[in-house]
């Protein structure tokens, strides 16, 4: 094996540790995110919020290394497509810091209120958040098809909860008036979680994109 294709395989395997770096920074974002919600506590909600510079700059730095290795290396083929895969696919990772960001916001406009209805389904959505982005990241990885493929049925639960959430709130809206606004609070909390889902399937097609070289849709 040529030293300049051990240097381009280990400035590979660096790229995918900063981008596993980066997921589990944002998984942790997540989590608190809805913690913040349900525990009502504005100071972990502030600290989701201040994480998202930590994200911006790995994103960068994955943006910088794989613009380097392109000028450097010359890749080509397979390996010029596994480096343009890693900028997209850290740009739905910052997506994601974002839409927990934008649910830690919303904690902090509403947690001073008592509550129009127990949140159940909202931390489910939130737990199948984290497992999909981490499953997606593991396909990616890995270039495991199987591993993609399983995010499907994650995303259809996901997608279930959201439902159930949006259909749950408006009929308390429409009997009371004076729940509209934190109704619509917690509506756009549950569609932020659901919209993890979709950002991680775009992770998944990727994964078996860099395997098989076709393009599938795991959200169809």
């Amino acid at each position: 094996m040529s030293t300049s294709r051990v240097s381009l395989d280990k400035e590979m395997e660096d790229l995918n540790c900063d981008i596993l770096r980066m997921g589990a920074i944002i998984e942790q974002q997540i989590r608190e995110a809805v913690e913040s919600l349900t525990a009502k506590d504005i100071k972990i909600a502030e600290t989701v919020i201040d994480r998202d510079d930590e994200v911006d700059r790995l994103q960068e730095v994955i943006e910088d290394k794989s613009i380097e290795m392109i000028i450097r290396q010359q890749p080509i083929a397979k390996d010029l497509r596994t480096i343009f895969s890693a900028v997209k696919l850290a740009t739905d990772l910052e997506r994601i810091s974002d839409i927990a960001v934008n649910i830690a916001r919303i904690a902090k406009r509403i947690i001073g209120q008592e509550y129009i209805k127990p949140l159940v389904d909202i931390p489910r959505m939130a737990k199948i958040a984290q497992d999909i982005l981490r499953t997606s990241l593991d396909s990616y990885v890995k270039r495991d098809v199987e591993i993609a493929k399983s995010i499907v049925s994650m995303e259809e639960e996901i997608d279930h909860l959201y439902a159930r959430v949006f259909e749950d709130l408006i009929a308390i809206m429409t009997k009371d008036a004076s729940t509209v606004h934190q109704g619509v609070q917690l509506i756009m909390v549950a569609r932020q979680l659901e919209r993890i889902g979709d950002h991680s399937t775009n992770i998944g097609e990727m994964a078996v994109y860099l395997k098989t070289g076709e393009r599938i849709k795991l959200n169809d």
